[in-house]
């Protein structure tokens, strides 16, 4: 095995590591930060006999942590990166024939396998960092099982990982062996501090790192959800640190390399320095000198909404394992301090680990990989969690209307060519397009600056993005220009038709985002129907109508992030077949009254409208039918008789007669489109439809044969003992009630029921005065219990009336007792 200068804990794992690789296809490592694993066993298996002089791929989630682990293992060899060790990620590869470790993002290693499934001249592929769960991870591992069961039995797998359920990871791969490292930490010392929900999270995070400054000494790494929130702290921290040995460093992705270097370079003697830094710094680098980590509790994440189409970015508490990893981060070279800005209890409360991205992200990139792949329907490979089936219908959806698959969902020939260019669907599809009028390079810009965050600002408006984008001197933006150059040049075009402004461009990506301007200003309506909006002094939000890349939020509150203008004849020039004449019948709800127009619309956005005379049609009757019910069932011309008939026929199906009809405010709302709506051709709103005409409507429910059963289970009246004809209260709460005096029932002996006998009417028994004095579900068992008291408390109060010692005996009555008795 290779000797090395300098001792690591993962050296203590290395010869079980390599005894299973030789003797399995797969294995997992899982071993702590700064445990070594990235750095070492990439080299250690290179002189393993089963390589022979083949090539190690090791994968990582972020081109930082790819480009510090290169450097670190050619540092290790004496070398330059390029040499054995090598580099291919989106910008800056360095590769030579002398390379025989590749140190790739997991992106790039998609593409790779992709376009050469045997993986010719590869031994190993090592997934590093495998617990953050990207999507290019899970598809690079479940492209890498499929291609080893049926190409390459003799291709190594390993994962690797700091924080990871080893075991179900090993299942997928087979019940691969799991190799574990302890490890060394040096002891880390947490306080929480809790978190005023009150106060923006940024105020409490300067304080809490103004106060680690004053009890510790060392370095700080900071963690925060984002780049807004990273810029805003470093802002606070200039205005309170006077210290000048004390250097304030930012740290995310979208920063040039220069700024990110000078975050993860130690400090220069006799300084201390602070890093703010996104979850990039959770694994894979270490920041030499931290031995103070300040941890928000918060991540932002990309949530796909397949419904609406639009992928959100969401801040979320951290997992518990994340937790565990940034706090690990304060004991990697020295004993350290951590502090937590949420409550010891609430620790309890995170989930265990990271939410895969593959269950909520876009899928539309990895289904148009599988159908490159041959694979029809991803569930077929082996993810450690299959993708959702909402948002693989949804990317199937796009892929089709893109063209990109045919119906049965395998790739087409423009499929191919969208993948040819290393870009997310749509966009590769705009570049695609506009080379067709001689506009790639445009396309091309506008998709760099839209695919390298940052890129050009982080402004609204596209058109100045890339303005600056092409004035941009720095590596990054040189870079980024010649990877654009090559995108154009690759699309075969012709300078026919008028150019595209940057706007028009867009929508040949985001044709469902096309928005239009309403009401308020920076207010706008997409296409797809959703919502968005500006800021009222955004210079876009004077706009009659944008083409929209980019938006944060939910559904109901969506802000627009990045867009472009865009005229109406372009609109017209690029919707022309599309936007469709149509005449529509609507119910206005404030008017309560159906309303018809003649409409040019595309999607959700109407050009113009003219009013027209409501038609006299059957969709017209549906369409009041549920407008009036949307109002609530009370707005209806309810009669008394009408009300009583329907809890009538609620009150047997109650009873327990399924036969009769659900006459619900739910089930009519339901349903009014087959009750209702019949009865309303011709009429256009609320003051049309009479009791009589609701009457019949709704006793068409009823069929014959119950109509009669009706009166005979549920009749309106009941007649007493004097021959009065008493109304039964059916909508009472606690069942059918009858309120009747109480002399009206002298000499009945059996208690008043209906629904054949099944059900006794609930007895109000009333004074002389029409008022309570018993309620009874057995009155005989009143007239043998109950009564002695009621004759004594009532004769007293109403003397003329009769209050016999025995009712069932006593003639009932109407009236009070003869004069002179």
């Amino acid at each position: 095995m290779r000797a090395f200068d300098t001792s690591l804990p993962i050296d203590a794992v290395l010869g079980p590591l390599t005894a299973s690789l030789c003797t399995h296809a797969n294995a997992v490592l899982v071993a702590p930060p700064g445990a070594g694993k990235t750095t070492r066993v990439p080299l250690v298996l290179l002189d393993e006999p089963w390589v022979q002089g083949n090539k190690v791929i090791v994968l990582e989630p972020r081109r930082l942590a790819a480009r510090a682990a290169a450097e670190r293992m050619a540092q290790t060899l004496g070398e330059q990166v390029g040499e054995t060790v090598g580099l291919r990620v989106r910008l800056g590869s360095k590769i030579s024939r002398k390379t025989r470790i590749e140190v790739v993002t997991e992106g790039v290693f998609a593409r790779m396998i992709l376009d050469d499934p045997t993986l010719d001249g590869i031994a190993a592929v090592l997934f590093d960092e495998f617990h953050e769960r990207s999507l290019d991870a899970d598809l690079g591992l479940a492209l890498a099982l499929d291609a080893q069961g049926g190409l390459r039995e003799d291709l190594r797998l390993l994962v690797m990982s700091a924080t990871l359920d080893g075991a179900r990871v090993a299942r997928l791969l087979g019940d691969a062996p799991m190799i574990e490292s302890e490890g060394r930490a040096y002891p880390v010392e947490t306080r929480y501090l809790g978190r005023d929900p009150n106060r923006r999270i940024e105020e409490q995070v300067a304080e809490a790192v103004t106060r680690a400054l004053r009890a510790e000494g060392g370095s700080v790494l900071v963690f925060l959800p984002g780049q807004g929130e990273i810029r805003r702290v470093e802002t606070l921290l200039r205005e309170r640190i006077s210290d000048p040995a004390i250097d304030i460093a930012p740290l995310y992705g979208a920063l040039d390399r220069g700024e990110q270097d000078l975050a993860v370079s130690p400090a220069k003697p006799g300084r201390r320095k602070v890093v703010l830094a996104t979850s990039i710094a959770e694994t894979s680098l270490t920041i030499e000198g931290v031995r103070m980590v300040i941890d928000s509790g918060l991540a932002r994440v990309p949530v796909y909404e397949p419904n609406i189409g639009l992928t959100r970015l969401e801040t979320v508490r951290v997992s518990s394992a994340a937790a565990d990893q940034r706090r690990g981060r304060a004991g990697r070279t020295e004993p350290g301090v951590c502090y937590r800005l949420w409550e010891e209890a609430a620790t309890g409360a995170l989930e265990p680990f990271v939410r895969p991205e593959i269950l909520a992200a876009d899928l539309a990139p990895l289904l148009l990989d599988c159908a490159a792949w041959g694979v029809t329907d991803p569930s077929t490979l082996a993810f450690l969690d299959p993708p959702p089936a909402p948002a693989v219908k949804e990317a199937r959806t796009l892929l089709q209307q893109l063209e990109a698959l045919d119906g049965e969902g395998r790739i087409t020939e423009t499929g191919r060519r969208l993948r040819g260019l290393p870009l997310p669907p749509r966009l590769a599809r705009m570049v695609l397009m506009a080379g067709e009028s001689g506009q790639a390079r445009d396309a091309a810009d506008l998709a760099a600056v839209l695919v390298e965050r940052g890129l050009g600002g982080d402004m609204v408006d596209l058109s100045e993005r890339v303005e600056r984008f092409r004035r941009d001197r720095s590596r990054r933006a040189e870079d980024m220009r010649r990877m654009a150059d090559g995108w154009a040049k690759a699309q075969p075009g012709s300078a026919e038709g008028a150019p595209r402004s940057l706007g028009a461009l867009l929508t040949l990506a985001y044709p469902d985002r096309l928005a239009k301007a309403r009401g308020k200003p920076g207010e706008y309506l997409m296409a797809n129907g959703r919502g968005a909006s500006l800021e009222a002094h955004e210079r876009l939000a004077k706009e009659s109508y944008l083409a929209i890349a980019e938006i944060a939020g939910g559904a109901a509150s969506a802000r627009i992030l990045a867009a472009a203008p865009i005229a109406m004849d372009e609109i017209e020039a690029a919707f022309g077949d599309h936007i469709k004449q149509t005449d529509e019948v609507a119910f206005d709800r404030q008017a309560r009254a159906l309303r018809a127009r003649g409409v040019r619309r595309l999607g959700a956005l109407v050009f113009n409208e003219r009013p027209l005379k409501v038609p006299a049609t059957e969709e017209a009757a549906r369409a009041l039918a549920k407008g009036l019910v949307s109002l609530g069932l009370d707005a209806l011309p309810w009669s008394r008789a009408l009300a009583q008939w329907r809890e009538r026929v609620m009150f047997l199906r109650k009873a327990g007669g399924e036969e009769w009809p659900d006459l619900s405010d739910e089930a009519l709302t339901e349903t009014a489109e087959e009750w209702l709506a019949p009865q309303l051709t011709g009429k256009t709103n609320l003051n049309d439809i009479g009791p009589d005409l609701l009457s019949e409507a709704l006793r068409s429910l009823l069929p014959w044969n119950l109509q009669r059963r009706l009166d005979a289970e549920a009749p309106t009246h009941i007649e007493v003992p004097t021959g009065s004809q008493i109304a039964i209260d059916y909508g009472a709460e606690e069942g059918p009630v009858l309120a009747v005096r109480v002399q009206e029932l002298f000499g009945l002996d059996r208690h008043p029921t209906i629904a054949a006998g099944r059900v006794p009417l609930i007895l109000h028994l009333l004074s002389p005065a029409q008022r309570p004095i018993q309620i009874t579900r057995d009155l005989p068992g009143f007239w043998r219990g109950s009564w002695a008291a009621v004759r004594a408390d009532m004769r007293g109060q109403y003397p003329k009336h009769p209050w016999p010692d025995d009712p069932l005996t006593a003639p009932p009555t109407r009236r009070a007792k003869p004069r002179g008795t």
